[in-house]
């Protein structure tokens, strides 16, 4: 684990949905959420919600407000974007590159061309943009190994990689180099968005729902926290840290980001996403196209699983949420009462934690509430994407499970396009529709790979730790 001081200046902010109790000395939020005691001290450095580091005390009290979740970092000091070479791993998409590098304004360039059809020829001033080179594989060796090739090539201190079929927007370096300034941060990834949200129907949904794009909300990239990985379409990264760790797994063609990401974070550097920095994708929006596209990401999940034991699971939620929810589908009495007392009891352990607040049961009843309903949230995903084959054969089988699936399937998709309906512009019928296909995509590659691994490990279902 690193311990390496953030500098003086280095602000970090609350984050808004943080709730403070007892003068500030108990913070609750976070992802994955927790309790977080403060000493008064540390508490009235935060004051209204800001703290500067200043000194080594307020250092360590930063440190940990970023490392419990509960704080963003607001850095102050910029590393040279001469001190950054964009790398691009190249496969039969001399169109894409162009598109590229006509974006960019200034930087060394270096275009891994991984075994092309027709080998790629770049003007080394690429018309007084960029100062671009170009390395060659004489056949394909996959992203990942193209990655690396460049990586050794480059001599900067930060290296960013970009696809061939994506177009980084105005800024988007600056914002995402501050992040560098703490020095315990390895790799800082940007928002994906379309590149063409409106061509089509399926585009549409796409510029909403795409894989690689992971929200508004800023947030440190944790295994079990709210965003797991960054996609390996646009990173910035510390060429150091990835080269210590080997870089890329090159025996990986799929989830070699989610890889990346999770040796990182285990080697004890530090990892954050920026929506504020945007980098637009060239998003597959023929079906066909579309559809195998998410199959192939659902492949990745087995040969993670046998890397990361115990960290790919389709379903992550407490006991009592699976308990309670089995027990209410019933649709019996005592299964209603059984629910009841599940519930009941689960608000009995988490008001011993919130023991020292004011109005406890208040506060643990509104934890309690949210919790579950988020937990039935992530059981009815699982259902309709990660476990659709079981749901299928269950609904064959059960009337009873047949409604609840379809309720299910239903409600998780209004609910979804409500949240994106001023996004992508689509009525709820197609939403649905496109939602439940990518459903089925993912859920028949996630199953597919795990057979072609000859192991469960990616489909078995966990509970958070404690």
């Amino acid at each position: 684990m690193r311990h390496d001081r953030l500098p003086d200046g280095f602000g970090v902010r609350i984050d808004p949905r943080v709730r403070a109790y007892s003068g500030g000395r108990i913070l609750i939020g976070g992802s994955p959420a927790r309790l977080l005691r403060l000493a008064p001290e540390a508490a009235e450095m935060i004051g209204d919600g800001y703290l500067e580091v200043n000194g080594p005390k307020s250092a360590v009290v930063a440190r940990r407000l970023l490392d419990s979740g509960v704080a963003n970092p607001r850095p102050r000091l910029l590393p040279s974007p001469e001190d950054v070479t964009v790398i691009v791993p190249l496969h039969n998409n001399a169109d894409g590159l162009v598109r590229l590098l006509a974006a960019l304004r200034g930087h060394t360039v270096i275009v891994v061309d991984d075994g092309s059809d027709q080998p790629v020829r770049v003007a080394p001033d690429s018309g007084g943009r960029c100062r671009v080179s170009v390395l060659r594989h004489e056949s394909p060796l996959g992203p990942a190994a193209a990655r690396n090739t460049g990586l050794r090539a480059a001599t900067t201190e930060f290296v960013a990689f970009l696809d061939s079929d994506v177009v980084p927007r105005s800024g988007w370096l600056e914002v995402m180099l501050g992040h560098f300034s703490d020095p315990e941060v390895a790799l800082v990834a940007p928002r994906i968005v379309a590149l063409d949200p409106e061509s089509n129907a399926l585009a549409r949904y796409e510029h909403t729902r795409s894989s690689l794009d992971l929200g508004r909300r800023e947030s440190a990239v944790q295994s079990r926290g709210m965003v797991s990985y960054v996609p390996s379409a646009a990173l910035l990264v510390r060429r150091g840290a990835l080269l210590a760790e080997g870089g890329f797994d090159e025996s990986m063609h799929v989830a070699e980001d989610v890889d990346l990401c999770w040796r990182l974070e285990r080697a004890g550097w530090r990892l954050r996403y920026e929506p504020a920095a945007h980098v637009a994708h060239d998003h597959r929006v023929s079906f066909r196209a579309w559809f195998n596209r998410k199959m192939f990401y659902g492949t990745g999940a087995a040969p993670l699983g046998a890397r990361h034991a115990g960290m790919v699971s389709p379903l992550s939620v407490p006991s009592w949420t699976m308990l309670a929810a089995v027990l209410f589908g019933t649709q019996t009495r005592w299964g209603f009462l059984g629910g009841v007392f599940t519930l009941v009891a689960a608000l009995g352990r988490l008001r011993r934690v919130f023991g020292e607040l004011d109005n406890p049961t208040r506060i643990a009843a509104i934890y309690l509430a949210r919790g579950f309903f988020a937990g039935l949230w992530r059981l009815a995903s699982a259902m309709c994407r990660h476990y659709w084959p079981v749901t299928v054969l269950a609904m064959m089988a059960s009337r009873r499970i047949r409604r609840i699936a379809v309720t299910m399937a239903l409600a998780d998709g209004l609910a979804d396009w409500f949240t994106h309906r001023d996004a992508g512009g689509l009525d709820p019928f197609r939403y649905i529709a496109f939602r439940r296909v990518d459903d089925i995509a993912y859920g028949t590659g996630l199953w597919l790979g795990a057979w072609r691994a000859r192991s469960i490990e990616s489909l078995k279902p966990t509970t958070p730790p404690r």
